[in-house]
């Protein structure tokens, strides 16, 4: 996109400088060597990745995950067997009235009307994990801490996802007509929510810790 914009520089007369491109990557750099506003740099970068790797996740899914198509479908299965099993445990606990076949959970609502929840291989993390990896291994920060942080922020976003699991077992059973709005709304801004809240103790913690 920059490469067009030089050649668009050419074509009209303008310095680089003075095209939209040149004036953004101007005010950008102002913003970057700015120490006051080096927070408002460093969230625009995460932002950037974040929605970067988003539409690259979206065309390697449209193209079946190739080449790794057969072993991404397998850790899809894999990974949706291991939250059914996680998020069995917990709504036991939680005392939710239910039987499972499959991996599918039947609720029975307060209201005695029969609801279901399915744990399928489209309900695992793995998006939000292969978010974290994009986003760490591309961010400034010392590797010597990356390397285990990375982990331990994918074993968080895999609690995320228990509770995630869990929380709409227990809309199901209070209020399953707002079922849709928690599972669209509510819980997949508690993903993003909390992969933001670990960037920013990484950012304030970590990034220049030797």
């Amino acid at each position: 996109m920059v490469i067009f914009y030089y050649f668009y520089a050419l074509f009209v007369g303008k310095p680089v400088a003075e095209t939209p491109t040149g004036k953004m990557l101007s005010m950008l750099n102002k913003i970057k060597s700015n120490k006051k506003l080096k927070p408002l740099w460093d969230v625009f970068l995460f932002a950037v990745l974040l929605f970067s790797f988003h539409f690259i996740y979206l065309a390697w899914s449209t193209a079946g995950f190739y080449p790794t198509g057969v072993a991404v479908n397998q850790f899809f299965n894999w990974g949706s067997r291991l939250l059914f099993n996680q998020s069995k445990f917990v709504i036991d606990l939680m005392g939710i009235d239910y039987y499972s076949e499959g991996q599918t959970f039947y609720i029975t609502a307060n209201d005695g009307s029969l609801t279901w929840l399915e744990v399928a291989p489209g309900c695992t993390a793995l998006k939000q994990w292969l978010h974290w990896v994009f986003l760490m291994c591309l961010f400034p920060g010392p590797w010597k801490h990356k390397v285990w942080y990375i982990p331990l922020g994918l074993l968080a976003i895999q609690l995320v996802s228990i509770i995630r699991i869990s929380g709409l077992a227990l809309t199901l059973t209070i209020r399953p007509d707002q079922y849709h709005f928690f599972h669209d709304y509510i819980f997949k801004t508690l993903f993003y929510a909390s992969i933001f809240l670990m960037w920013v103790v990484w950012e304030e913690f970590f990034r220049d810790k030797k």
